[in-house]
């Protein structure tokens, strides 16, 4: 489905970054001046003051008498903690011609160096705090946009106000040094050549294709590279004063704090800013032009095949109104049966197309996009766009059934009715997120209270005839504009596609049949089964009851969040049970087994029969299991565990889904072949594991000659064997666990022991050390490279007090590769340190650093890797640069110890391993009792030089040396 805010998530710029050099505990404040007397009025007025729509009343909206506004919500999931956004009301749309990129690049210089703080000190203030950067420091430019953003782990005055004054710094003082500037353009350079890959180019295409000459389709936020080399610091300046202004700039603020002092502390950080130049001119957007049928053809090796058609219209601008609501609401019910059929089409028998869907909405107030796209395999263009033109003619001919929209109303009913009832435990960033979508769509932020009302309001006496209209007029704008994205040429190009679907418009469409009545068949598995043993570990507070037919279940009870129980199966052996001389079939599982549906029920008509309920099933084969999983409420837990029973008991796994896969594949490498990361992602999992299989990547030929049977029968059988373990987390009562779960698993007939893995099974070695990298070959293009260095570590199978230790080095290691690589020498946008460490196969782990550079610069960048390596061995750490490591790694701990999602991974072997329990509670405190000499030592235990593995990942499309 091609989604304009999807489109702008794809565009946007990325994340800014920059470290330091000195140490300071504390910096200056910014003079206060005079507040002028007249009040300015922002740039757009909060939504809620043109609209019917009450806002959520808990939200304490407001604006500065320098035109500044914000948005305050006390909230406490999870509790002691605040995310920030701070928004300026323009993004890539508003650059001057001789701008371009500039909005993007300003965002970079907002953290580097402002009047009161100093060049490269501004993360490493942050990161004293406990905040680490990307999760929770980070910065995006889009279209529209720009928005600052920070994720405080406490609400003490210090992190506040800290973090005001720092967001206050960013937009009214940065210094913009020309020799900053400079230093900065390479970084700028790296991002765009690490985000210029097949699928930014076909966004380039539609754009070009939806909106020629209109400003958005020729200001993409990455910008112009010429530009980017050599804009002198007055166009920097420029863009900051006429955009950068209190009246272009809301907060918005969401957490476990006090409103009224939160107000105070935003009054006395903003109020004093002035814009020091006129106010930024709004840009002309450009209009909409009158258009007939169009075809365009992007030939981009390494892409997925797709096709979409679009129609444009001039764009809604209407405020966001109940009658607008209810318009939205109804067009989208239409959409909705509309993407029902086109799924069930793609999950049939020899589909037309492998996915794909439909949607209507805005495209930053440019123009109004209705769009139905699919992905299909190579050869297969002409039946999957006539299937999509004639699905769409068929729902415009005779529109949606009753029972079609019965089915829409009743899946959104249940959605909205159970964010009402989940409300109180909403998350803070996701509110904070909920916040800026509404302001920057100008859209009134309100209740899920209000939410279902207006859509239970809209549904009332809602006729199929009313979406059929609503649904008919998306489709009615210039076009249809078809756009055919392709790894190869078509043949006839342009003409040829326009001819098919000219074909397609000539053939006659019949309406849509009537699905027959179905009833849900896994209600019962026996008679339950009867514990046989509880026991109760209150350091976790956790439960472990053991049933009569051997399955164990562990529940934590949570309120972390209000209507969520998540659950994990777990059984057999998982990956230890795949041979580790060839790939096996059931490598595909995680992406066939859920579509293949239940024995008794495809996909399809599950969802049919559950309409209204809340579940869900996934598989995944764990290094050491099988585990199905799933998320549900309270009042469908029953229902949750018969569907994974069900699963587990009778899974369909049938042919389509698996030859879908198996036919895409050759796709599925290409995609992955056109980057340097993706190529990397696949040619190194095998080696990186000396050779073992169960990691490495199947030929084509492999892939061609397994079968459906082979993955059924190996999936059937796994499943089948060994105990099984369940874990709940959450909204649940531990005899609601109980009865849920002796009524499904614990009903089944007892299972066997757990099988022993094969010999050699159970082991994995990482690779001898490569004095020279190996070299490695993607197909993208010849300025892209990766270069990555690994040394084997340890294991986390028993104790993981040395795994932690090693975490923490690669933490200390990556700020100097951030500081190094990329601000010093400015070799890579994005340089990555990361640690693993097996839980499954003793002795496995290692520790990697990665960037991707130019081919030139690959030389430098091991150079310099194994220059911070022998720093780290030679010199014992500053307590300084150990805290800024350490800190953000246990705040970042702590927050996810405030969600379920946490406790259901860590709870998966405590019913049979007492010693996960120390493993779990001894967490934070191994990390704190960390000391430098600590890092030293395990630095020159690990980071030997001898023992690292290097590869270097080059274009084939270079030119020949």
């Amino acid at each position: 489905m091609i989604n304009s805010r999807r489109l702008l998530l794809a565009a946007a710029s990325g994340l800014a970054l920059l470290t330091g050099q000195t140490a300071t505990a504390a910096w200056a404040v910014t003079p206060a001046v005079a507040i002028q007397t007249a009040a300015e009025a922002p740039s757009d007025p909060w939504a809620q003051a043109a609209s019917d729509i009450p806002a959520d009343p808990a939200v304490r909206f407001g604006t500065l008498p320098n035109g500044m506004r914000y948005a305050i919500l006390r909230n406490a999931t999870p509790p002691g903690q605040a995310s920030l956004r701070l928004r300026i009301d323009a993004g890539s749309l508003m650059e001057n011609d001789d701008q371009q990129g500039l909005a993007h690049f300003m965002e970079h210089m907002a953290f580097n160096g402002t009047t009161n703080i100093p060049e490269n000190e501004l993360l490493r203030i942050l990161e004293r705090l406990g905040l680490a950067f990307g999760a929770d420091t980070n910065a995006a430019t889009g279209f529209d946009q720009t928005f600052y953003q920070l994720e405080l782990p406490r609400t003490n005055d210090e992190t506040v106000d800290t973090a005001l004054r720092i967001m206050r710094e960013q937009v009214s003082e940065a210094l913009m040094d020309a020799d900053d500037i400079d230093a900065e353009r390479d970084v700028i350079v790296g991002e765009e050549r690490t985000r210029n890959t097949p699928a930014l180019r076909s966004l380039k295409a539609q754009l070009a294709l939806l909106a020629p000459g209109q400003r958005i389709s020729r200001r993409l936020p990455i910008g112009d590279l010429d530009v980017i080399r050599t804009a002198p610091r007055e166009r920097f300046v420029e863009f900051y004063e006429a955009y950068y202004r209190p009246s272009r700039a809301t907060l918005l603020m969401v957490g476990d704090f006090d409103v009224d002092q939160m107000e105070a502390k935003i009054r006395g950080t903003f109020e004093s800013w002035q814009a020091s130049a006129p106010d930024g001119p709004e840009p002309d957007l450009g209009r909409v032009a009158p258009r007939g049928p169009e075809t365009a053809i992007l030939v981009e090796p390494g892409i997925q095949s797709s096709v979409q058609l679009n129609w444009i219209q001039d764009p809604d601008t209407d405020p966001d109104t109940v009658a607008e609501r209810r318009s939205q609401t109804v067009r989208n019910l239409g959409f909705a049966v509309l993407n029902r059929r086109m799924g069930e089409l793609s999950r049939a028998d020899n589909p037309p197309f492998i996915g794909g869907g439909g949607s209507s909405s805005n495209l930053v107030d440019s123009l109004q996009l209705s769009s139905i796209e699919v992905r299909f395999n190579p050869g297969g263009l002409q039946r999957a766009l006539s299937t999509i033109e004639q699905e769409k003619r068929r729902l415009v001919q005779y529109g949606v059934t009753a029972a079609e929209l019965n089915r829409e109303i009743t899946d959104t009913r249940t959605r909205l009715e159970n964010a009402v009832a989940a409300a109180a435990t909403r998350t803070t960033p996701a509110l904070v997120n909920g916040l800026l979508g509404a302001t920057n769509d100008d859209r009134v932020f309100t209740t899920p209270r209000t939410n279902l009302e207006l859509f239970n309001a809209t549904v009332a006496n809602l006729t199929p005839e009313t979406v059929n209209a609503a649904v008919a007029s998306a489709f009615e704008g210039q076009g249809p504009l078809a756009l055919v994205v392709t790894p190869e040429p078509i043949e006839g190009g342009e003409a040829a596609v326009t001819a098919m679907l000219e074909a397609s418009a000539a053939v006659a469409v019949a309406a849509p049949q009537a699905q027959a009545a179905l009833e849900w068949p896994y209600a019962s598995f026996g008679t339950p089964g009867i514990p046989t043993e509880r026991r109760e570990i209150t350091e976790l507070g956790a439960t472990v009851v053991t049933f009569a037919n051997g399955t164990q279940l562990t529940v934590k009870p949570t309120d972390f969040r209000d209507e969520q129980i998540l659950i994990s199966v777990r059984t057999g052996l998982g990956e230890l049970g795949l041979p580790t001389d060839r790939p096996d079939p059931r490598s595909l599982s995680g992406v066939v087994f859920t579509a293949g549906g239940l024995g008794k029920l495809t996909l399809d008509e599950l969802n049919r029969v559950l309409s209204g309920r809340i579940f869900s099933a996934n598989l995944a084969v764990d290094g050491d299991a099988y585990q199905l999983s799933g998320a549900t409420r309270p009042q469908d837990l029953d229902l949750e565990m018969q569907v994974l029973t069900a699963y587990l008991t009778d899974p369909g796994v049938r042919p389509a889904p698996f030859e879908q896969i198996k036919a895409l594949f050759p796709q599925i490498i290409a995609q992955q072949m056109a980057t340097p990361a993706g190529a990397f992602g696949l040619l190194s999992a095998g080696p990186l594991a000396s050779g073992d299989a169960r990691l490495g990547l199947p030929t084509a030929a492999e892939i061609a000659g397994w079968t459906n049977d082979q993955l059924k029968a190996g999936l059937t059988e796994g499943l089948s064997q060994g105990p099984v373990s369940v874990v709940v987390v959450g909204d649940v009562t531990v005899d609601a666990a109980i009865a849920a779960v002796g009524s499904t698993l614990a009903a089944l007939p007892a299972r066997g022991p757990r099988p022993v893995p094969a010999d050699g099974a159970d082991v994995r070695r990482f690779p001898a050390g490569t004095p020279e990298p190996v070299r490695l070959t993607h197909m993208g293009p010849a300025e892209q490279a990766l270069g990555y260095v690994a040394w084997p570590t340890t294991d986390a199978v028993d104790d993981r007090t040395e795994s932690r230790v090693v975490d923490v080095l690669a933490a200390v290691l990556e700020l100097r590769v951030l500081e190094e690589i990329r601000e010093n020498l400015a070799l890579a946008y994005s340089p990555n340190v990361g640690a693993s460490a097996s839980s499954v196969y003793k002795g496995y782990g290692s520790m990697s650093v990665t960037a991707q550079t130019t081919p030139e610069n690959q030389p430098v960048y091991f150079q310099t890797v194994d220059t911070l390596a022998a720093s780290l061995r030679d010199t014992v750490i500053t307590e300084d640069e150990l805290t800024r490591a350490r800190a953000p790694m246990i705040e970042r701990l702590r927050r996810s110890q405030a969600g379920n999602e946490y406790w259901l991974s860590a709870l998966s072997d405590v019913a049979t391993d007492a010693g996960e329990v120390v493993q779990i509670t001894t967490r934070i405190s191994d990390l704190e009792a960390i000391t430098p000499a600590d890092i030293q030592a395990a630095a020159r235990r690990y980071l030997v030089a001898d023992k690292a593995w290097r590869a270097s990942v080059l274009s084939a499309n270079a030119p020949a040396q």
